[in-house]
């Protein structure tokens, strides 16, 4: 038998990530020592009483069937994590919907709202499953570049008015991923009025709004006025409370989105499992003092990271947000050969940036997700790595 994948399957490259971690074994069949700093993978415990929730209803044994859904503890626990954390008032049966990740959601969003032929405003670099979702449902991808000197945010009155007939949706990232970069909230009302003027749906991805560094704002893109009229915002608990192998998120915002969303996934899932549900609803009603030493902790990663990676002359930026820093990386070196030859020479496993898209190219994304005494160490092999080429940084 001779198969092949759909045509929509041959447009899309292999996951970078997969690479990077196929590189990552062999250098650990070398006998290297790797420090990960590719992954975005949590390496926080979540906290305690959210895991005693999750075991106390595992070990019911009603609780294993299908849950079809979100239980309404649910949807009441996201509207109040968001009147508590971002202000923003949401109907709880309307204007929230459960997911089995941010990531899925995103990928589903785009098969429930796009045909072939609509546009999509797409980050670049964003987040891969943003070019992937479209591409999967058929869509037509519109890069905004996002450069350092419009401060990574997107030009949208440089966007051609016959794309714009065409645009059916856009995805903005603040906090983004790769790009760590925060907007404010005149910004977030700019893409409001431009959403009303052209008709385009709003899909924000908020992963990271709790972790924000500086004591810079949380803006949550449904705070802003009208934008529930044009918008919807995904989240997850992967980041926020390190349950990420628990795959549990919501989409909160426009009630005929969520609805539409909604009647799609009727069709391909059967709910997430009860006790999951039950700790996530513990997380999200919680005291809240746990995100405070988490942000603690990873602002102290971020010191520890930057300085020492300044320390050994390269002048990486400070990251604002999320549990990335987004490196530029010496001149003379393409992403792709900057990352392998680290994790080669050094055992220092980084994602290019090229990975993101075009306008990633020329940085590299390093996650914060081993402790400070291992991001030192990852530092003084970089400068090791660096003093081995003369190249200008």
């Amino acid at each position: 038998m001779n198969l092949y994948g759909s045509e929509k399957i041959r447009k899309m490259t292999s996951s970078i990530f997969q690479e990077v971690v196929d590189r990552k074994q062999a250098a650990l069949m070398d006998g290297k020592d790797v420090i990960d700093l590719s992954i975005g993978s949590p390496d926080f415990a979540p906290p305690s009483f959210v895991m005693e929730e999750l075991a106390k209803y595992s070990m019911d044994p009603g609780k294993y069937g299908y849950t079809l859904k979100g239980i309404s503890e649910f949807n009441d626990a996201v509207k109040y994590f968001y009147q508590q954390r971002y202000s923003v008032e949401l109907e709880a049966d309307s204007e929230v919907l459960q997911l089995m990740g941010s990531q899925d959601g995103l990928a589903h969003l785009a098969t429930a709202i796009i045909d072939p032929g609509d546009y999509v405003l797409v980050p670049d670099p964003g987040y891969p499953i943003y070019e992937a979702s479209v591409t999967i449902a058929g869509g037509t991808i519109y890069p905004m570049p996002l450069l350092e000197e419009n401060n990574f945010l997107p030009q949208l009155n440089e966007i051609p008015l016959e794309v714009l007939q065409k645009t059916k949706m856009m995805i903005l990232s603040y906090p983004g991923n790769p790009v760590t970069a925060l907007a404010d909230r005149s910004f977030f009302e700019q893409v409001v009025e431009f959403a009303k003027v052209h008709n385009i749906l709003v899909v924000h991805d908020f992963a990271y709004s709790e972790l924000i560094y500086d004591n810079n704002p949380q803006i949550s893109f449904l705070s802003v006025q009208g934008a529930k009229e044009v918008g919807v915002e995904f989240n997850s608990l992967s980041k926020t409370f390190n349950m990420a192998g628990c795959r549990i998120g919501y989409v909160a915002g426009n009630a005929q989105v969520i609805s539409i969303l909604a009647s799609f996934k009727s069709h391909i899932d059967y709910g997430i499992f009860y006790p999951i549900q039950k700790a996530a609803i513990a997380a999200l009603t919680s005291d809240y003092s746990f995100l405070k030493d988490q942000l603690k902790q990873y602002e102290a990663r971020r010191d520890a990271l930057v300085s020492g990676f300044r320390d050994s002359g390269w002048q990486v930026a400070n990251s604002p947000a999320t549990m990335f820093v987004w490196a530029k990386i010496p001149a003379g070196w393409k992403s792709r050969d900057f990352a392998f030859k680290l994790i080669d020479e050094e055992g220092i496993a980084v994602v290019p940036g090229g990975a993101f898209g075009e306008q990633g190219e020329g940085y590299v994304r390093i996650a914060m997700v081993q402790p400070p005494e291992r991001l030192m160490e990852a530092s003084q092999r970089v400068n090791k790595f660096l003093s081995g080429f003369p190249i200008g940084i």
